[in-house]
């Protein structure tokens, strides 16, 4: 059974969708609902359901900048409104369908198809992530596997010059000149790339270590084979120098 979560600051709406949800269908359920949109956002930080409706007009943040704090999400969101003006702008912020209130039940028939066809081509590319992942692992050459931007890389070590922190986010810089922006903590990023032959030489910066060109030490930093010059660490150079 697919499982709903309701956000809406009109407590008669929220109860008038709540109610026709539950009567609709024996499919689909109301996990939880709420009016003050961060009480939503505290519950799906550990909660993932099987969709979002999402009221736009609210007092304290609106719908749209309630996805963008949401981040990312495994789940799809659709967008209740009295307003028809807003259509163009929710499929821009990814939403899978947008009801006007009152809510038609042919429409929510179609958006609950729609939120089953979501599932199942989430489930299929899951399984095919997994198979490649798997391919890949008992290759003879095996190659890096990154995860970004709704599809997966398979990169030659070869072909990574260093990556950059950027807070929540990591830059990987490559040897032809192009760069991946990925949703992950260069911590994270650090246990994925090889051992032998990355080395985090900074807080912010991982190095392929077979593109140092030059080590200057006495302004303590390296210079890699693109001429890119990246900072070693105080805390790092004792380690960094023990590699060679």
């Amino acid at each position: 059974m697919l499982k709903a979560v309701i956000v809406d600051d009109e407590i008669k709406a929220l109860q008038s969708l709540s109610w026709e949800l539950t009567n609709f269908s024996q499919e689909i359920e109301v996990a939880a609902s709420f009016t003050d949109p961060y009480e939503a956002l505290d519950y799906l930080g550990s909660n993932a359901p099987d969709c979002l409706f999402l009221d736009i007009e609210m007092p304290k943040i609106d719908g749209f900048q309630f996805i963008q704090k949401l981040g990312e999400k495994d789940f799809p969101v659709i967008i209740t409104t009295a307003y028809n003006q807003y259509a163009i702008k929710a499929l821009k912020n990814e939403a899978i369908d947008y009801l006007l209130k009152p809510i038609d039940t042919d429409d929510l028939h179609d958006t609950l198809h729609k939120v089953k066809k979501y599932h199942k081509r989430t489930n299929t590319a899951e399984k095919l992530e997994q198979i490649l992942i798997k391919f890949n692992a008992n290759s003879l050459q095996k190659k890096i596997t990154i995860n970004t931007d709704g599809k997966l890389m398979f990169v030659e070590s070869d072909d990574i010059l260093y990556a950059e922190s950027e807070g929540n986010y990591s830059t990987l810089y490559f040897t032809d000149g192009n760069k991946v922006v990925l949703t992950k903590k260069l911590k994270e990023l650090n246990q994925i790339l090889p051992a032998d032959t990355f080395f985090r030489i900074h807080n912010s910066y991982i190095i392929n270590l077979g593109k140092i060109k030059e080590f200057i030490k006495t302004d303590g930093y390296v210079v890699l084979s693109s001429n890119h010059k990246i900072p070693v660490s105080r805390q790092k150079k004792s380690d960094f120098l023990d590699l060679f």
